[in-house]
């Protein structure tokens, strides 16, 4: 689906505050509130939005340790299997196959570096795992969520 300028602010809104009524959405791009929502209600029905979530302070959750960890996995492993190693882990909040040397790349949240520690040697304790390359996020800017 070929989005206008409108349909792009609206997704840019709502990837900003979800919650934000139709009213607010349409004044902030020129519509009525019953346009907007039959914008909003195709950019849905199209797949374009694909849903809502919340989104969670980690720290609140006591994961207050970021990595990223790259995945070095046997010959032949298939993204069905990293996948299933991501799944057996509640810390790997995402995980993608990628291109380059790793076959994959999984986002891990943790108490505390020790925490990091014990996630890491489990997962590297995975049959299809051969090896890891992992870093700590130090900071974190602004960023927009496209898909999950």
């Amino acid at each position: 689906m070929a989005l206008d300028r409108i349909d792009e602010q609206l997704v840019t809104l709502l990837q900003d505050d979800a919650r934000a009524t139709f009213a607010d959405l349409g004044a902030a791009v020129g519509l009525s509130a019953p346009a907007a929502k039959r914008r909003v209600d195709r950019l849905r029905a199209t797949g374009v939005i694909t849903g809502f979530t919340a989104v969670v302070d980690p720290a609140a959750l006591g994961w207050t340790t970021e990595a990223y960890v790259e995945l070095f996995c046997a010959p032949r492993t298939t993204p069905a299997a990293v996948f299933a190693v991501a799944a057996k882990h509640p810390q790997v909040v995402s995980s993608c196959t990628i291109s380059g040397e790793a076959n994959a790349l999984l986002h891990v949240r943790a108490a505390d570096v020790h925490d990091f520690e014990r996630i890491l040697e489990r997962i590297e304790a995975e049959p299809v795992v051969v090896r890891t390359k992992s870093v700590i996020v130090l900071s974190r800017g602004p960023s927009r969520s496209t898909t999950d």
